[in-house]
Parts: C-alpha cells; structure tokens; sequence
C-alpha cells in the first residue's frame, strides 16, 4: 500500500516535516482509504497516524564538564589559550603589588626609615600606580635620602 500521499497530507496540515510524520505499519490499509482531512484526524485521534516529538540537543556531556570545572579540572596546560598574566585579573594582580608595597613601606616607618609625611606621600603614590614594584620603590627612597 502507497501512503506518501496521506503522510504529505498529514505533514501539511500540522505544519511539520514529512520525517515528523508516522503511521502505523499494521493499519496500511485503512491508512490508504483515507483521503481527507478529517480521515487524517481520526486516525490521529486512534493513534494510528503520530505525531514524532522533535529531539532536543543533549546537555548530559555540557553538565558533566560542567562538573568538572567546577572541580578545577579541565585548565591544564593543553586548555590555556593564553598567558599567565592574562589568565590572572588586573585587579588581582594590582592588589597583590598594592599589599607588598604597602607591607614594605609600613616595615619602613616602623623601623624610623621614613618620617611620617614622607610615608603618607609615597603611601599616595603607590595607591596612585606609581611604583612598578618594591624595587621601583626603594630605588625612588634612595634618591630621595640622597
């Protein structure tokens, strides 16, 4: 029995693909009677021609990764696309530099290096970006004791 008609048909009056569209291989006959639309409804209602559901994209392997990254897998050498400075944020590295200076500077006023007004104006600089590192620091210190 030639049901290509009946599927087209089917396939055209609910708005989908001739793939979408399956009939039953055991009702053929009844299938090839039917020639209108409303045939083509009840044997919908009876189950006899379905409607295939479309399949969805898989998010099972997306969540598993997931998973690991949440576990810090996954960032070894082969997955890095780029330096170690770019990998880091500015702000982390910025603050990272910030707490050294300003560990050394306060090491400094303790140990009477700096008066006070001279710590509060390095103190600022710092704060503003000024010194690359602690040796830029203590190389500025230098030339300001001399």
């Amino acid at each position: 029995m030639n049901t290509r008609q009946q599927k087209e048909l089917v396939a055209r009056m609910a708005c989908i693909g001739k793939d979408r569209v399956w009939l039953s291989p055991y009702n053929a006959e009844e299938i090839s009677s039917a020639i209108t639309r409303h045939d083509m409804r009840t044997l919908i209602g009876k189950d006899i021609i379905k409607i295939v559901r479309l399949k969805g994209q898989s998010r099972v392997r997306a969540r598993i990764i997931l998973l690991q990254k949440k576990k810090s897998q996954r960032c070894g050498p082969g997955s890095r696309k780029g330096t170690s400075k770019t990998r880091t944020p500015h702000k982390a590295e910025w603050m990272k530099k910030i707490r050294a200076l300003r560990a050394d500077l306060m090491k400094m006023r303790v140990k009477k290096i700096l008066k006070p007004e001279e710590y509060t104006k390095l103190y600022r600089l710092s704060s503003s970006g000024f010194f690359r590192n602690k040796t830029h620091l203590n190389l500025y210190i230098k030339k300001l004791k001399e």
